[in-house]
């Protein structure tokens, strides 16, 4: 969404076969213009939950790991931060981006990606939870993690914080 209208999606793979875009995961992702059907920038794995914030289309190149931000004028992705999971959902309150995380099923779906060869080079396991990043340094700075029964998130949504005021009088 952007201005409170539809405005970016992301697609795994340019296919209209059933069940193509299979094929296209490691680097066959875009994301295209809800608007002017064109496509804004490719060479993603697997995208998620492109967001508009702070005059910036953000996105989950879920199959690396990396969230970042996609220059409109050229195309280019900027990788902002390495997230230890496979990204779906973001979020953001001010300078902060909240995104969720799941570890890659063991299936084909998630075989021969990135991501799986990036966590094995930083010797760490794939995680289920919440990594807030800031956006301005790029450091994740908070982390939730989840373990037992819940091992996939699909979105998150953050709401500001509202305490009550005391009327004085």
């Amino acid at each position: 969404m952007r201005d409170g209208q539809p405005a970016f999606v992301t697609c795994v793979g340019k296919t209209d076969a059933v069940d193509g875009w299979r094929e296209h995961r490691r680097d066959g992702g875009l994301v295209m213009d809800v608007a002017s059907s064109e496509i804004v920038a490719s060479g993603f794995s697997i995208p998620h939950s492109p967001r508009w914030h702070q005059g910036r289309l953000w996105v989950a190149n879920s199959g690396t790991g990396e969230f970042g931000h996609v220059d409109l004028a050229s195309g280019k992705f900027e990788p902002v931060a390495f997230c230890s999971g496979y990204i779906r959902g973001v979020s953001f309150q001010g300078n902060y981006a909240i995104v969720g995380l799941s570890p890659p099923r063991h299936n084909k779906t998630f075989s021969g990606l990135a991501l799986q060869e990036r966590l094995e080079e930083k010797g760490v396991e794939p995680r289920c939870g919440v990594q807030v990043i800031d956006l301005r340094s790029s450091d994740i700075v908070h982390w939730l993690r989840f373990e037992g029964l819940i091992d996939e998130l699909y979105d998150v949504i953050a709401y500001r914080l509202i305490r009550p005021t005391t009327a004085v009088g």
